[in-house]
């Protein structure tokens, strides 16, 4: 599975099996982990078999066997939370073409236990987790926009633009809102969220989404 039919399987899942991820996979995930954080000045980290990430009421309720899960930390910059973002979509991807199944937590997750648990800085941003595993379902997708309420093009939109748009439709964003506004005019393309809780991160989620579907030799962020 290549990181674009990546996108059309991956779906949220919060329940999982009691399996656990094999080693090599483990040490792929870790390697990807690892190049982002370098490439982006990230501090993402991977646990397995550690069963913190939503305690209580919570995690018996939501979901299921939530036992692996990659904490998104960075230093406390205004631009972390957008290459947080952007990291986490890649490595979602990635663990989808890996037979994983992934779901993007963001305000229900345990703050205590992430940061107890990250190896980051005391001072590091911790935005959210994304945990991982094998699902129990593969997930449903979700209701969308169309294209044309996300996006306009000045003139006739060529079909890259077409096909980042589509792309960036697949993209999780908080709530499933949806509220990013692409633009195009010739090769230069804006992308915009409005200033909602997680916005800097669904940024970085559709960002990437976008150049997976466009292809990145077709455009420039403006």
């Amino acid at each position: 599975m290549t990181l674009q039919e990546a996108m059309s399987a991956r779906h949220t899942v919060r329940k999982y099996k009691n399996e656990a991820i094999p080693q090599d996979i483990v040490n792929k995930l870790n390697a990807r982990i690892a190049e982002n954080n370098k490439k982006y000045g990230l501090n993402i980290q991977l646990l397995t078999n550690n069963k913190e990430a939503l305690p209580g009421i919570l995690g018996a309720t939501m979901s299921k066997n939530v036992n692996n899960y990659m904490i998104l930390a960075g230093p406390d910059k205004t631009s972390t939370d957008e290459k947080l973002g952007y990291s986490s979509a890649d490595l979602m991807l990635y663990a989808q073409t890996l037979g994983l199944n992934t779901w993007w937590v963001g305000g229900m997750y345990s703050k205590k236990n992430a940061r107890k648990n990250s190896d980051a800085p005391n001072d590091a941003r911790i935005i959210g987790v994304v945990v991982v595993g094998y699902g129990m379902e593969q997930g449903v997708p979700h209701k969308s926009k169309s294209a044309s309420e996300v996006s306009s093009y000045d003139g006739v939109a060529p079909d890259w633009f077409k096909a980042g748009v589509e792309a960036t439709l697949l993209a999780p964003t908080g709530m499933n809102r949806q509220e990013f506004t692409i633009k195009g005019s010739g090769k230069e393309v804006t992308m915009t969220c409005p200033k909602v809780s997680f916005a800097a991160a669904d940024l970085g989620i559709c960002k990437y989404h976008f150049e997976l579907g466009a292809g990145k030799d077709n455009f420039t962020w403006k």
